[in-house]
């Protein structure tokens, strides 16, 4: 099973993933480490996007593709994967969709979690009072609003974007951890046999 999360800073997508990692044997592919392991692992790919990031730029979107596509040939990825920020915009989404194609795959599944960014701003404030030694320090409620912004204006147009394809599943990301995961499983069809894939 090939999945996307999709949802705002805090929405609980790392959770998620998480859980089903551990459930079902998917392999959370984040692209910042991926691209660290390109790296280190000397790849055609990581060479390229060590030269990039050595001038303190972007590493573009192609280059970031092209290390998605080596990662997913990985004997771990075979039972399946959640990107973890990867796609961040339309482009990247077609993109990925092209890369997939020529491997004559695709993804199973869009899963956007669904938030009130209000809800989403107290829960982070509560959650920086309560942190021992002080929040992080992206961690505040400042932080959150400029992350929630940028997500709206670059990421959300990608949930319109699935949607129109038919992968996008959504489900109420304010309920409690494991309620969000059980509608996430159901949203999917994945059985009840744990380790397995439905």
């Amino acid at each position: 099973m090939k999945l996307i999360l999709l949802g705002p800073p805090g929405a609980g997508k790392g959770t998620q993933a998480q859980r089903l990692q551990e459930t079902y044997g998917l392999v959370q592919l984040s692209t910042g480490d991926m691209l660290r392991a390109a790296v280190k692992a000397g790849t055609e790919v990581g060479k390229k996007a060590e030269a990039i990031m050595a001038r303190g730029d972007l590493v573009p979107d192609d280059v970031v593709v092209g290390i998605i596509s080596d990662r997913i040939e990985q004997p771990d990825a075979k039972k399946g994967y959640i990107l973890d920020g990867f796609p961040r915009n339309v482009a990247q989404a077609e993109a990925l969709d092209k890369m997939l194609a020529g491997k004559g795959t695709k993804l199973d599944a869009v899963v956007e979690l669904e938030v009130d960014d209000k809800i989403l701003l107290g829960r982070i404030e509560n959650r920086a009072a309560q942190t021992a030694g002080g929040p992080r320090a992206d961690d505040n409620a400042e932080a959150l609003a400029k992350r929630l912004k940028v997500y709206h204006e670059q990421t959300a147009p990608l949930v319109a974007y699935y949607k129109k394809q038919g992968a996008l599943k959504g489900v109420d990301g304010m309920k409690d951890i494991d309620d969000v995961t059980r509608q996430i499983e159901a949203v999917l069809g994945l059985g009840a046999k744990k380790g397995e894939l439905a």
